[in-house]
């Protein structure tokens, strides 16, 4: 929450975007220890790049309106919030799978990770076999 809106009360009423919201998943993710580091954006580059709904989208940007976002928000892990403004559950299901996919390219899931999902699933409306069954794909993607 910014200064303005602080001090008069007054609140964006403008909804974020589906493609800030996916963005906005995976920089949670990304920043899930508090810091998100320039390999991390990185990584969130490298995913957006490969998404039909961000072609010819300009990924700083998209970083920034995300990151404008986080801030109506009293703290980055609040912000998680945001997420149930997704448009549809398919969309939801495709954060919650991103969110996932971040936190598992590292090679390693550590507990802060671990309950972000958990808390995206919950506010995402995700039931227990869909979640079973992304984290069963991904860790076939990251076996070794």
């Amino acid at each position: 929450m910014g200064m303005l809106s602080r001090l008069t009360g007054m609140n964006s009423t403008k909804q974020p975007t589906d493609d800030i919201l996916l963005v906005h998943a995976m920089l949670l993710m990304a920043g899930a220890d508090g810091v998100i580091e320039d390999e991390e954006i990185s990584t969130v580059h490298a995913f957006v790049s490969c998404l039909s709904e961000f072609k010819n989208q300009n990924f700083g940007q998209l970083v920034e309106e995300a990151r404008k976002m986080m801030r109506r928000y009293p703290s980055v892990k609040e912000s998680v919030a945001a997420l149930g403004y997704l448009s549809t559950p398919a969309l939801k299901h495709k954060a919650f799978v991103l969110a996932a996919d971040i936190a598992m390219s590292s090679g390693d899931v550590d507990e802060t990770e671990d309950q972000l999902l958990e808390t995206m699933q919950r506010l995402m409306e995700i039931d227990d076999r869909t979640v079973q069954t992304i984290i069963w794909a991904l860790h076939q993607k990251y076996a070794r």
